[in-house]
Order: structure tokens, then C-alpha cells, then sequence
């Protein structure tokens, strides 16, 4: 297997993952936290928020760099605080941007946040950024770590039944979805 393609595959695999565990978080929320019972939080049938997915990646294109830099003011190391801010830039963007991607295609978007304070336009506030700041710092500074090290681990004969596997019933349902 190219080792582009074998990248490409991991990736897709990350991106998934991120999907996944962003579609828990928010019906985490959902059921638990506001005890507003249960609904699909993802535009796709299945147990997906591709937003987290498209962040996520975002998220370990742009910092990882800056993560692994080791910037230092004196002998304190900068470069998480640095990580957390473009993590919380970056996710805000995201969110804004995905909001108006929804409500051109379906009319709406997903969630409101006119409730909070410092919110635009109920598509973006300063308590959810910043709850995203911190679980971007948790999933780039553990869970990434993690997943690089079980993905990494799988043979390229797995890496590719895997991969594949998953984007057949992922691609299923994004026909199921949109086109059906």
C-alpha cells in the first residue's frame, strides 16, 4: 500500500472516530446534562457529527506543529495556552461557518445558543468556545495521541479492510441521507 494512501486511510479513520465521539458528546448533552431527551444530533442516520470529524482534522493539520513546538516564555512552557486559543479561534470558526453550510441546505442549522451569553446570532457563544477549547485540548493531547498509536499499530492488510469497511457503510448513509 502508498504510504499516501495508507496516511489517506488513517485520516478517514481519525475523521470517523472524531464524528463518532462528537455525535456521543452532544447526545451526551442532550440526554444527561439538559435532559432533553433523546434525538439523532447528526444530519446523517447513523451515530455521526461530522462537524467534529471536519474539526477534528482541521484542528490536527493546523496545531500539531504548534503543539509539538515546545515554545517557552522563560521556563514556562506557551505553547498549550497558544493551543488552546487556536483551538477555541478555530473551533468558533468552524461552527459559524457550519451553521450557515446548514441553514443553506436544510433552512436551519442544529442548535441555539441565544440563551448564552456573548452568543451571535445563536449560532455561536463564548461558554460553548470555550467548552470546545478544552475538549479540543483533551482530544488533541490524549485521545489523538492515542488513536495515532492504535491506528499505527494496525498491519496494512487490517488498516485496509478497516478503512474500507467503514467507508462503505459511511458512504451508504451519506446516500441514504441526501439522495434517497
Amino acid at each position: 500500500m502508498d504510504n499516501k494512501i495508507k496516511t489517506l486511510r488513517q485520516y478517514f479513520l481519525y475523521f470517523l472516530m472524531y464524528s463518532i465521539i462528537g455525535w456521543l458528546y452532544e447526545v451526551f448533552l442532550e440526554v444527561v446534562v439538559y435532559r432533553w431527551g433523546f434525538s439523532n444530533r447528526g444530519v446523517l442516520y447513523g451515530p455521526y457529527c461530522v462537524i467534529y470529524g471536519f474539526g477534528a482534522l482541521l484542528l490536527i493539520f493546523s496545531l500539531t506543529k504548534l503543539k509539538n513546538s515546545g515554545i517557552r516564555l522563560g521556563p514556562v512552557p506557551i505553547a498549550p495556552v497558544l493551543v488552546f486559543i487556536g483551538i477555541v479561534v478555530i473551533s468558533t470558526t468552524v461552527e459559524l461557518i457550519g451553521s450557515y453550510i446548514m441553514e443553506a441546505a436544510t433552512g436551519g442549522w442544529m442548535w441555539d445558543y441565544t440563551r448564552f451569553a456573548f452568543n451571535f446570532q445563536g449560532r455561536i457563544a463564548l461558554n460553548t468556545s470555550l467548552r470546545f477549547g478544552v475538549g479540543g485540548m483533551v482530544f488533541l493531547y490524549i485521545f489523538q495521541p492515542l488513536f495515532e498509536r492504535t491506528v499505527g499499530r494496525m498491519s496494512r492488510r487490517a488498516l485496509s479492510a478497516v478503512s474500507t469497511i467503514v467507508a462503505v457503510i459511511f458512504f451508504a448513509d451519506v446516500f441514504f441521507t441526501f439522495v434517497l
